[in-house]
């Protein structure tokens, strides 16, 4: 069986990046443009209490992002604030100035001419740009990177896009999106920033705090003031910052302890943690993993600095983790409410369990200090996206590095 790899961060509180652009007051507008949706309604959060006691914790809390928008991810929080972001920009307002009903009216429509927006994505991502652009009554080019879902990409051209899976690996993929959007006059949609591409990923971030800000008003709902710590899923790491960035800004000095969880294949935040110079690193190759949503090589140049500054350790994790997540939330324990997580969003909830029941990871359970008096934060990101895929590995036991 593949081993668990993990790094605490050294270069914790060495620097302290801006997390101003995460602040309440800022994730507030997110928060408030996609109330606008009528699609919108808050996310579950399930509080797993009988786990919690089988892992001998005060808490577990899973936010369960398969109900957002009926695109069963949360992926569209961050593409559609990033989209009325910009063409808040092109109109000359302010984005509290607009809400979903003004955008995608035809009015609208008129003042901004045809848009065509692009984007590369595992599916998730290039969905709710899709579902998104369809809504504005503009178009959408999506590329996936090989290996791809058939479903994913069957549901993303359901949204109106022009979808394919191109013969590259998805930073790859990344950088033919770029060029042709240059050569073409698209507007790229991605959620990794570059020199010189650094504002719509920014406001992807803002758009994926809506999801934190819920999950923490839903804690003191339960009576949890805050989590002592939160396990967060890693690609190019925009979400984890979005979230760790969040978090931050609300608890300063006393922020909860957060996990960054990637896959093994594509560990590219922890080995910059492992380098310890503060310097991104870049993971290459197929990145074959059953976690597609994480299968990212190149770090977010934006949520490194915040994740460098404020995150305690760093995992990087096997495919086997990911089913044995799956398992755990889809096969609750007496009248713990099921959640069914794909392979991206159920990662952390696998290791969370093996932290508190492998005698391997005594070390790095102490160092994080997991006790009885713990309340765990997680975030299932996904659903059954591709429900075939699913099937294969909570049913028949498909995890390729266990096998």
């Amino acid at each position: 069986m593949d081993r668990i790899l993990w790094e605490a961060n050294k270069m914790l509180g060495e620097e302290q990046a801006s997390t101003d652009f995460l602040s309440d007051k800022e994730i507030q507008k997110a928060k408030q443009f996609h109330q606008s949706f009528p699609e919108y309604s808050i996310t579950p959060l399930r509080s797993l209490d009988h786990l919690a006691k089988y892992l001998d914790v005060a808490g577990i809390y899973v936010k369960d992002e398969s109900y957002r928008f009926g695109l069963n991810a949360f992926k569209v929080l961050g593409g559609s604030f990033a989209m009325a972001k910009y063409l808040a920009q092109i109109l000359g307002k302010d984005i509290s100035e607009l809400d979903y009903h003004t955008l995608t009216s035809e009015e609208t429509r008129r003042q901004l001419g045809e848009i065509t927006f692009a984007t590369t994505t595992d599916g998730n991502h290039g969905r709710g740009v899709a579902w998104t652009a369809n809504r504005l009554k503009q178009k959408s080019v999506v590329y996936m990177p090989k290996g791809s879902s058939i479903t994913r990409l069957e549901n993303i051209r359901a949204e109106g896009a022009e979808a394919s899976i191109v013969d590259m690996n998805y930073d790859d993929a990344v950088r033919l999106t770029a060029e042709n959007a240059q050569k073409y006059g698209w507007i790229v949609v991605q959620d990794t920033a570059w020199e010189g591409y650094e504002e719509i990923p920014t406001w992807i971030m803002q758009g994926y705090g809506t999801m934190a800000a819920e999950a923490l008003d839903q804690l003191r709902e339960l009576q949890v003031e805050k989590p002592t710590h939160i396990f967060v899923q890693a690609g190019v790491g925009s979400l984890a910052g979005a979230v760790q960035g969040y978090f931050a800004s609300v608890f300063g000095q006393e922020r909860p302890k957060t996990v960054i969880v990637e896959a093994k294949e594509a560990d590219c935040l922890y080995k910059s943690a492992l380098a310890n110079d503060g310097k991104p690193r870049v993971v290459g190759g197929d990145m074959d993993t059953i976690m597609a949503g994480l299968a990212c090589g190149e770090p977010n140049t934006i949520g490194w600095k915040v994740l460098r500054d404020y995150s305690d350790m760093f995992f990087s994790c096997p495919d086997w983790l990911a089913a044995k997540g799956m398992r755990v939330l889809g096969n609750p324990l007496l009248d713990d409410l099921r959640v069914i997580s794909g392979e991206s969003g159920a990662v952390t909830t696998g290791l969370l369990f093996e932290l508190m029941t492998s005698p391997e990871l005594e070390v790095a359970k102490t160092k994080l200090g997991l006790t009885k008096d713990s309340r765990i934060l997680l975030f299932s990101t996904e659903g059954d996206t591709d429900p075939d895929h699913y099937r294969k590995v909570v049913w028949d036991g498909k995890n390729p590095s266990y096998n």
